[in-house]
């Protein structure tokens, strides 16, 4: 049945260009004749009935703007199989035909859930870490790196003046994407991250001794945060070389912002193809991207999506870290 009343939430941890991907929604659906609804709060508001009517107007001037303008929460109790019939008999009572949910994997399975409840659902990726393995780009991703670099170029004039190295941790606590990208871009001496595991001495510490023979003075290292403690690797490096070290633990800076060009036109993409999906009768898929293309899957078959690591980039990385 193709959907004439729709929803969209925001699930899980925030990330830059949810907004956009909202506005796409809402105005997607306005355009196809649909009534959209704004949930607040996540899969927690739909349960407390925080629901909303959208217009064109609703979502004007939030396409710039970080974070999520319908808000996000944890919901222990959609967790539960009597919070999910719960929130498909809210949906019900609301005439709510079709839901948008724009988060991460946990959000999927919501989303799956409540398809299962008998409320059509769609999936948009919508985090920094782009540890969706169905999908080669999640939205937030590319901010979350520009923030992340920007910030490590500034660390680096301090790094510089004081011929010490900086230990800096980035998000990605499965997923070490923006430490790899970002350790590149910053031209970092060594990058940790948790799908290679590495040897302390010979993948940073060599390293370094190294770059002190060939004239370099000063260095930068990129943790990913699910490799270890940066504060005790930051002390390995200073025991070891005798460099005066410190460690930067960059954290939710990474989550803010005003989104990239490339994640506000991404999650404007997938907002669309949502509503696309829904109008035409869809539903249980995940919205992603493959090839620079949005196309979608099953949610079910995309969680169970082995997820690949670079590890042509992540040679790249290594090879040029000298």
């Amino acid at each position: 049945m193709c959907a004439k009343k729709i929803a969209v939430l925001t699930s899980g941890g925030d990330a830059p260009g949810m907004n956009a991907a909202v506005r796409a929604v809402v105005r997607t659906a306005i355009s196809f004749d649909m009534e959209v609804y704004g949930v607040r709060h996540g899969y927690n508001g739909l349960l407390t009935g925080e629901v909303q009517k959208m217009e064109l107007r609703s979502v004007s001037n939030i396409i710039q703007h970080g974070g999520t303008a319908l808000f996000t929460a944890r919901s222990p109790e959609f967790n539960t199989p009597e919070g999910v019939q719960k929130a498909a008999a809210k949906c019900r009572e609301l005439g709510i035909d079709g839901v948008v949910v724009v988060g991460g994997d946990g959000s999927f399975r919501g989303a799956r859930d409540l398809t299962g409840a008998g409320v059509p659902c769609i999936g948009v990726p919508g985090t920094i870490d782009n540890d969706i393995s169905s999908s080669e780009y999640t939205i937030g991703y590319d901010t979350a790196m520009n923030t992340a670099m920007e910030m490590i170029d500034r660390i680096r004039d301090t790094t510089e003046s004081h011929d010490r190295c900086s230990v800096v941790e980035v998000m990605g606590r499965r997923c070490g994407d923006i430490a790899l990208n970002t350790g590149i871009a910053v031209g970092a001496i060594a990058t940790l991250v948790p799908e290679v595991q590495y040897d302390f001495e010979k993948d940073v510490i060599e390293r370094i001794r190294y770059a002190q023979k060939t004239g370099k003075r000063h260095f930068i290292v990129v943790v990913a945060e699910g490799v270890g403690h940066s504060e005790d690797i930051c002390k390995r490096i200073q025991e070891e070389t005798g460099i005066e070290s410190r460690a930067t633990i960059l954290g939710h800076v990474q989550r803010g912002g005003s989104p990239t060009l490339r994640d506000r036109v991404v999650a404007s993409r997938m907002g669309y193809h949502a509503v696309e999906l829904l109008r035409d009768g869809k539903s249980n898929r995940v919205v992603v991207m493959q090839g620079e293309r949005i196309v979608d899957f099953d949610i079910t078959e995309a969680l169970e999506m082995p997820r690949v690591f670079d590890e042509k980039l992540y040679k790249i990385s290594q090879d040029l870290s000298r």
